[in-house]
Order: structure tokens, then sequence, then C-alpha cells
């Protein structure tokens, strides 16, 4: 095996921040998989533009000729597994791709990987790793008072996009204690922080307030979730790829549970000082409470402890800290944003890939 990973999904949100930052801390080379669909954005990885250590692959993970051949031509120590539908909203309105991809792509990834791996030298099998990130919306939703999440929390997934990674999370498992593929899953809470696509909550109420639209609030926006910061997600990820046990899954949290109207009001007051000039300030007149998502859960909280115990790792940022570079990180990318919400970008990799 070479000093290598395969990236699935490194062309969006998570999966490109954390591609940013192999890049940048190590020699490792990166081989980047994704299929480019509306969240995917090669801008993401503008600034890897010439640079040999890191090879972009348009595709699909449940193309596994294509999965094969990469697999054999590149010998890869470790496949990070980031490609999923991942927005509550769309699985409602149509749950088949969620399946397509969450579910037969994980599997599709599962039985590539499996069968480069019997292929191996013996003394190299020990070495590989298989790491499926996830989230914490597998495990359902608690009342006020309940305790946190934790690695063994029952699975109880409450919408289409949480039962698919809920499947997949299954299916990591089962490869490992079935066949002895050194997997690692890491659950998630909500992350938050640059090149997030304008559909979630807090780059949504971000691009809105900044055009003087209206802020959407589900229901009562009391609905808490911990919110992490990506760059200290990807930092834990390093790590359980580094030092998790196999066969292990690792929760990873940012010990900062808001509710979604506390966190919008954080937004606004961080615009109101950041953008003085605004002619919408005070932020807050924008938001408008909307009709409930169907089966929203109430709360989610995640207990880390395990990785922090574990593996020694901590977030660095707080959730005031955190949002304050999320919003400096986007009134300074307007172009990236603007092109993301037009047809812009996706005339731009209609040319891109043009000839291929």
């Amino acid at each position: 095996m070479q000093n290598c990973i395969l990236v699935t999904g490194g062309a969006g949100f998570i999966g490109s921040n954390f591609v940013l930052r192999v890049a940048a801390t190590s020699d490792v080379r990166i081989v980047n998989l994704d299929k480019l669909t509306y969240a995917g954005n090669l801008q993401n990885l503008e600034s890897l533009r010439g640079f040999l250590q890191h090879t972009f692959v348009p595709g699909d993970i449940c193309d596994q000729e294509l999965l094969r051949a990469l697999l054999t031509e590149y010998q890869p120590r470790a496949l990070v597994h980031f490609a999923a539908e991942s927005h509550v909203d769309r699985s409602i309105l149509g749950p088949e791709e969620f399946i397509h991809t969450n579910v037969n792509g994980t599997f599709s990834l599962l039985e590539e990987a499996r069968n480069h791996w019997q292929k191996t030298q013996s003394s190299e099998r020990e070495s590989f790793r298989f790491l499926h990130v996830s989230t914490d919306e597998v495990y359902g939703s608690l009342g006020p008072s309940d305790p946190a999440f934790t690695e063994i929390t029952p699975y109880a997934p409450n919408s289409p996009y949480a039962a698919s990674k809920a499947a997949s999370d299954h299916l990591v498992r089962a490869y490992h204690h079935t066949y002895g593929l050194p997997t690692l899953t890491s659950n998630c809470s909500n992350n938050y922080g640059p090149y997030q696509f304008p559909e979630k909550l807090i780059p949504l109420t971000i691009l809105n307030a900044l055009l003087g639209n209206a802020i959407p609030v589900y229901g009562d926006g009391k609905n808490v979730r911990d919110w992490l910061y990506v760059e200290d997600h990807c930092d834990a990820i390093g790590v359980i790829l580094r030092s998790g046990r196999p066969g292990q899954t690792y929760n990873v949290g940012g010990s900062s549970q808001k509710a979604n109207i506390e966190v919008v009001h954080t937004i606004c007051e961080l615009l109101d000082e950041l953008v003085p000039e605004s002619e919408f300030r005070p932020h807050k007149s924008l938001i408008k409470f909307v009709t409930d998502r169907p089966g929203h859960d109430r709360r989610y909280a995640i207990d880390a402890s395990k990785l922090g115990r574990e593996l020694g790792w901590q977030p660095r940022e707080s959730f005031l800290s955190g949002m304050r570079k999320t919003i400096e990180w986007y009134l300074g990318h307007k172009q990236w944003l603007e092109s993301v919400v037009s047809g812009a970008y996706k005339e731009w990799v209609a040319t891109q890939y043009a000839t291929r």
C-alpha cells in the first residue's frame, strides 16, 4: 500500500475541508472521488489547482468498476467516506436518492474495499482503515432532560435521511464483525463553517440576512442541536484515522447545545457588528417563523467523552468563536456564495468537463 488515502465526497462541505486540511498538514497523496451533485463544488478545492498530491476523480460511489480501478491503481492505505446525501428536507421530498447513495453507495465501497484489503499482503492488512463519517441523527430525538447520545445509545432514526445513514452504519459494523475489515465510524453533531451549501440553517441565515430576505425558522425555533465547527470535526477525523481502534465508533461533538432561534439570533447580532453599513440592521427583524418540518426531532446532544478519554481530542472552537470565523469567511467569499445559488457554478462544471 502507498502513502495515499481515497476520500469520497471530497468536494462537499465537510469533505473539502478535510481534503484541504490534509493537503496543508501532510505529504499524503489524496485521491478525491466526488459525483459533483448540487452540494459538491470544485471551487472549494481551487487552492489545490496544480497541487500534485491531489487527484480529483469525478464519479459515483455506486460505480464498483470505478472503485475497483482506483483501489488497484493507487493502493491507498485508508478510505475516508464522506459521500452522502445529507439534507433532511430533501430526504422527505425525495428519499430514493438517499437510499441509492447512502445505503447502496456505502455497500459498494465496502465490497470493493473488502476485496482490495483481502488481496493485500498480510503484513499490510492491519494498517488499512475504512473510516465511515456518519451523523448523530441515527440516534433519534431527546427530551429536554435526557442524557446526551453515547456510542451505545440505541438507534432510532426518524427521517429518511437518518434511516439511510443508520443502515450504512450497520453495514460498516457488519463488515468489520463478519469479514474483519478494519473499519471506524464517527457520528458527528451539526457541522458549520466555510464552504457549506446554503440550504442548511447557518449559511441560509447568513445569505438571507445579507440579501434582506426573510430568515425562516421552523416551528417555535426551540429545536436544539449540538454545533461543531467543521475544522474541529476534520481534526477529530484525523485523530480517529490515526489512532482509533478498528471496529469502534466515536461520537464527535462541539459541546455547544443551542436552540435554533438562539443560533439565528447570534448570527444576526454578529452581522449587525460586522456589517454596520447594512440597510437591514437589526437583522433580527428579518426572522420569520414558518410551519415546522414533518417529524422534526426536538433535541440532539452528543457525549464525545470517549473520543477525549481514549484519543485525547477536544474541540478548539467555542460556538461564538467558530460562528464569528464562519461569518467572516462568508463575508470574504461573496462570489463563492453567489455562484452556488445561481446557475453559474453548474455552467462552470459543464465547461470544465466538456471534453471528458
